[in-house]
């Protein structure tokens, strides 16, 4: 059943009165992200990252890949420092929802820039879906609910691409105490696909992108199901 649009309004609004936001990068009153800390974020210059996993100032020799990732290219919005760490651990890990479309819009202008460079990077208008990398099961227990399932509908919202649910997370070790090698051998056939995406081309969203092992095996998997193509976008990019 539908909730009226006033109902929602009025639990929105009973929200900001009983827990008034904060900016995430500062802990300042007022804002969920005040206008000094949104000027500081370390914006990554999508000009001279490298066009296959995002890593900033790889367009000439990239240091952080190879060149043979799954995806036909990833895009991220931020460097994971500063106020941006602030902002993806307060929403993580900090139950800040209200961030959401936050963070999508950060990962909008991303793509909208990206796609400016005719280096074989994503072309939002060109893609028939977007989906996004789940939590592991034991990370949505933790949390209580899916950091990455909001922001992709927030950008899906934003974008005008549908959104799909497709991707299933098996069990998976946390990976942020792992080491290159450590973290693909620990996600290598965790993902499953849930929904038919033969011949679609899919704009895959993320958080963070560190070595890229989930990215790259959660495109393996939707490649591996039909899909005709994956690019990836993430909030942050660490290396």
């Amino acid at each position: 059943m539908d909730v009226p649009t006033g109902l929602l309004g009025a639990a929105e609004l009973a929200r900001d009165l009983l827990w008034p936001a904060r900016c995430a990068g500062c802990d300042g009153p007022g804002n969920l992200l005040c206008d000094r800390c949104r000027r500081r974020l370390p914006w990554i210059d999508q000009r001279h990252c490298c066009p296959v996993c995002g890593a900033p100032g790889g367009w000439l020799v990239c240091t952080e890949c190879d060149g043979s990732w799954e995806t036909e290219a990833c895009v991220a919005a931020l460097s994971l420092e500063g106020p941006a760490a602030r902002l993806v651990k307060v929403y993580k890990d900090g139950h800040e929802r209200r961030l959401a479309p936050v963070l999508a819009a950060a990962c909008a202008c991303a793509l909208d820039e990206a796609s400016a460079w005719d280096r074989g990077r994503v072309d939002p208008g060109s893609l028939d879906g977007l989906c996004f990398v789940p939590s592991t099961a034991e990370a949505f227990r933790r949390r209580g609910f899916d950091p990455m399932a909001d922001v992709a509908a927030c950008l899906s919202a934003m974008a005008g691409v549908p959104l799909a649910d497709a991707l299933f997370r098996g069990r998976a070790a946390d990976q942020r105490s792992l080491g290159r090698g450590e973290r693909a051998a620990n996600v290598a056939g965790t993902f499953s696909c849930a929904q038919d995406v033969s011949g679609c081309r899919l704009l895959l969203v993320d958080d963070v992108v560190t070595t890229g092992a989930s990215v790259r095996e959660a495109a393996r998997t939707l490649l591996a199901a039909g899909a005709a193509g994956v690019w990836a976008v993430s909030v942050a990019r660490t290396w």
